[in-house]
């Protein structure tokens, strides 16, 4: 079992919580913790799934709820983008993070779900 820290997923989403520190600090006050926080925190969180999902046995729990932190994530980010508080040019940089971030998750979840044997 590799460290979770050099799991390519878990170097995208750090790259998500970077992405999203930089897009959230221009969020006007009334708005910051309500939307730049919140997207923080998620991206946190997936990170913290990734790390439950490389010590489980059963990962698939944990992935899963990583890929609905993940649309938590890109919702909230579309609405920053459609009320103007990012640009479009940051919102496509973190959704095509976001997108990375799915697809090796969905595909972590298929082969763990595969080798498992079910219960």
């Amino acid at each position: 079992m590799a460290l979770h820290s050099e799991l390519p997923i878990y170097r995208l989403s750090y790259e998500l919580l970077s992405v999203a520190t930089e897009v959230t600090r221009n969020i006007p006050r009334d708005y910051k913790r309500l939307f730049g926080e919140k997207v923080r925190d998620e991206c946190v969180e997936i990170l913290v799934l990734i790390f439950r999902a490389n010590t489980a046995r059963n990962k698939v729990p944990h992935i899963e709820d990583l890929l609905e932190r993940l649309q938590v994530v890109e919702l909230l980010l579309r609405l920053c983008r459609d009320k103007r508080f990012i640009s479009t040019k940051q919102y496509a940089a973190a959704v095509e993070i976001t997108d990375k971030v799915g697809r090796q998750a969905t595909g972590w979840k298929r082969h763990s779900a595969a080798a498992s044997p079910a219960v």
